[in-house]
Formats: structure tokens, C-alpha cells, sequence
């Protein structure tokens, strides 16, 4: 069994309703579930998601990448000394889907002082991958 990584408990009502006046509300991600070293959230694919070829836009997965990992960065440090950005994000898009939602899971590969590296698999219903994505982090600390 995996080691928990979270500094604290968490809560994913909390993280939804941060989350909800943001991108994150405006296409409808919403995380999921947790585990002891792993973060899950979802993403509808409708026409706030979709390109117009009429398939989930790709910028769309990152967002649904980039969220999950900076969650799950986030909480793995303690909120009253540091915080975590996005410093570098990319993606490959491996299969299209139209409709349905799509999920991502996101793990650490490095959980480091300044820095941490997540990876983060989303697939569709059927659970075929569609995206896989790396999201670099800063690990920022607070001052005063």
C-alpha cells in the first residue's frame, strides 16, 4: 500500500468550492476521489470542452491535468509555510472523444523541497486513455 502523502486531510467538498468560481467551474471539472498518494477529478466533454471539429479541445484535458496535479501539489505541503504553481505543463492527446465525461488521475513522480513532479492519465468512459500529461511545480515560500 502506498504512503499518504497529504500534509492534512482532505476534504473534497472544500477543494470543489474553491475551485468553482474559477475554470473550473465555468467547464464543469470536478474532483472526485483521493487515495493515499493520488488525486481524481472529471471533466464533462459538451460544448463549453469541445473544439469545433466537435471532439474534446486539447487545452480543455490540460486544464483537467493542471488542476488535479496543483491540487494534489498543494496539498501536499503545509498551506501556513509554502504554496505550489504550475511552472511547466505538457501533454499528449491520444485519443479524441465527443461526448461522455473524461477522467484524470494524477500521482507524483518527485515530491521535492522547491519542486515536485505530478503525472496525470485521463481516459474516457470506456477507460481508454485520451490524454497524458506531466505538470512541473514550484514549491513557493510564504514570507512574513
Amino acid at each position: 500500500m502506498a504512503k499518504d502523502i497529504w500534509f492534512s486531510a482532505v476534504d473534497l467538498d472544500a477543494l470543489n468550492t474553491l475551485h468553482a468560481g474559477d475554470i473550473n467551474g465555468h467547464l464543469g471539472v470536478e474532483i472526485t476521489r483521493f487515495g493515499p498518494d493520488w488525486l481524481e477529478g472529471r471533466m464533462p466533454v459538451d460544448a463549453r470542452t469541445r473544439q469545433p471539429m466537435g471532439i474534446i479541445h486539447g487545452g480543455a484535458s490540460v486544464v483537467l491535468a493542471e488542476t488535479l496535479a496543483s491540487a494534489a501539489a498543494n496539498l501536499c505541503v503545509d498551506p501556513a509555510k509554502a504554496y505550489c504553481v504550475g511552472q511547466e505543463v505538457n501533454a499528449n492527446h491520444l485519443r479524441a472523444v465527443r461526448n461522455g465525461h473524461v477522467t484524470g488521475v494524477t500521482k507524483p513522480f518527485h515530491l521535492g523541497r522547491t519542486s515536485q513532479v505530478w503525472g496525470i492519465e485521463i481516459k474516457d468512459a470506456e477507460g481508454r486513455t485520451t490524454c497524458v500529461a506531466r505538470l512541473t511545480m514550484a514549491v513557493v515560500a510564504r514570507r512574513g
